[in-house]
């Protein structure tokens, strides 16, 4: 099991492949970081699909309007369309390189218009580098994100179940019959009192114009 040494800044997504854990870069993209945690705590990404699966690139999720499966919104045929209610986010690109495992947040033609949608990559992806705002890195499960459903869009999509920020599902450490996460597995976070403790966890756009020699299908859009 990775070690998670910032629960924080760790979120666990259980998805119908299994279970993916991301470790956030609140210092790469803060903006990013903070909806990511706000939306995750608020269950806006539980039930939402993976609508756009393209093999040897990434897979999109993160519509939890038009993608969130039991919503009021629901639509297969418009998910990739929609986003949250809260406004959009200014562009925190960085130095960081689209590699296998990368999280990054999808977005209109517009470089401030990434609002809930997120991709993972499965191979890298250099031609998207300084283009669009990475805020994580699968640190466990990328065999399970490799299991995703392709498609564009994808007829039997697969959905993530629940995505949680760690710090959450932290519990009692004298809670004897606490569910763990996947068989028991244990991390030590050190307090501000420098004790190191254990826990544990519960288990549980308009496409982008293409530049040059690039088609808009090898560009994560989060689509208006």
């Amino acid at each position: 099991m990775a070690e998670i040494k910032d629960p924080e800044n760790t979120i666990i997504m259980e998805t119908t492949k299994g279970q993916v854990v991301i470790q956030l870069f609140p210092d790469l993209a803060p903006g990013h970081v903070a909806r990511i945690k706000e939306l995750a705590r608020e269950g806006a990404y539980d039930g939402v699909v993976f609508h756009r699966v393209i093999e040897d690139f990434m897979a999109q999720t993160g519509d939890v309007k038009f993608g969130k499966k039991g919503g009021k919104d629901f639509n297969p045929a418009r998910a990739g369309m929609g986003g949250s209610e809260k406004p959009d986010l200014k562009a925190e690109f960085s130095n960081m390189s689209h590699t296998r495992g990368t999280c990054s947040m999808a977005r209109s033609q517009n470089p401030n218009s990434a609002n809930s949608q997120f991709f993972i990559c499965f191979t890298d992806a250099p031609w998207l580098n300084k283009q669009y705002s990475v805020w994580g890195q699968v640190i466990e499960g990328m065999d399970n994100v490799d299991k995703i459903e392709r498609g564009e869009p994808v007829r039997n999509p697969d959905s993530i179940v629940s995505l949680k920020v760690a710090a959450d599902l932290i519990l009692h450490p004298f809670i004897s019959d606490a569910p763990v996460l996947h068989a028991g597995a244990f991390f030590c976070l050190r307090t501000h009192y420098h004790a190191c403790r254990s826990f544990r966890l519960r288990p549980s756009g308009r496409k982008h114009c293409a530049s040059a020699g690039q088609s808009a299908r090898q560009r994560p859009t989060a689509r208006g």
